[in-house]
């Protein structure tokens, strides 16, 4: 088993302020993907979240944001981990994860979830639906996208959205489409989702994961979808210090995920803008772990 690694960059206030940010963004995407992260993501989000630091702090529009990484890289796989679905109407959504697919080489990922970050929907008046309507503009979006990407003009009717002509030109490069990967654990929802529509999920490495993989397991068979079809992502800090004493203690619990099934781990590299904790990951973590 080949356990693949993702670079998530979730800071962008960075030493050297908004200046330099295009020109170090470029550098560090530049590295992470010759050292062979295989995917390279960001956030979804307009303000920053609390986990990282204060809203105040930098953050950049995702899909313009993967564009620009896209220009200056050549093998990763470009996703949001993961984008709101409230936030873009599916039309915008499928456009630009298709025009980000076109562009990339066939690189696209659509990264998806039901939404939460009420604070920075209400600052820039973005509606904040419900639990539930936040799942049905989900499951509309995933329906929605894979209706753009199946080469019909056939109208699409959903709960929230409809559409008169699925009119998807160029289509995207990825076939049969780009993959679809949903993050987030719920059991009754979310999990079942990926099995019905999703070709990856993206679950936090909590206490309760390999409860959530059963969990999906279990929604699979009900769906007649093969388990084993399902990329199995984990999100996973890469954290090997400032000068690699906490290497083997990542080693460890990524040894650990590929033996619970976890196809890939992505996640955020403290101080990232430092790209010789970039060059030393690559040699010391990501070689290693692709004999895992």
């Amino acid at each position: 088993m080949h356990m693949r690694l993702g670079l998530q960059i979730p800071d962008f206030t960075w030493p050297n302020g908004s200046t330099a940010l295009g020109r170090e963004l470029a550098t560090v995407a530049r590295t992470a993907d010759e050292a062979g992260f295989d995917y390279l993501a960001v956030m979804d989000h307009f303000f920053q979240i609390s986990v990282v630091g204060p809203p105040e702090n930098d953050m950049l529009e995702a899909y313009t944001t993967l564009g620009f990484l896209a220009a200056h890289t050549e093998r990763a796989k470009l996703l949001t981990v993961v984008t709101g679905a409230f936030y873009r109407h599916p039309g915008l959504l499928a456009k630009a994860v298709t025009t980000l697919d076109v562009l990339s080489g066939g690189r696209a990922i659509l990264g998806v979830g039901a939404g939460w970050n009420e604070e920075e929907a209400k600052g820039l008046g973005f509606e904040y639906p419900s639990t539930k309507e936040r799942f049905e503009l989900l499951e509309d979006a995933l329906q929605y996208c894979l209706r753009m990407w199946d080469d019909t003009e056939e109208p699409f009717a959903g709960r929230h959205v409809n559409a008169e002509r699925m009119l998807n030109v160029p289509q995207a490069l990825s076939r049969p489409h780009p993959p679809i990967m949903i993050g987030g654990g719920g059991e009754k929802k979310t999990l079942r989702f990926v099995a019905r529509y999703a070709q990856a999920c993206n679950l936090f490495n909590t206490p309760d994961l390999e409860h959530k993989l059963t969990v999906l397991r279990e929604h699979c068979e009900r769906e007649g979808r093969d388990y084993d079809e399902i990329t199995k992502t984990v999100y996973q800090p890469m954290d090997t210090g400032d000068n690699g004493e906490k290497t083997d203690e990542l080693l460890t619990e990524l040894r650990r995920l590929a033996g619970l099934g976890v196809d890939a781990a992505l996640g955020y590299m403290p101080q990232v803008h430092d790209t010789s904790r970039i060059e030393r990951f690559g040699k010391d973590v990501i070689e290693v772990a692709a004999g895992f």
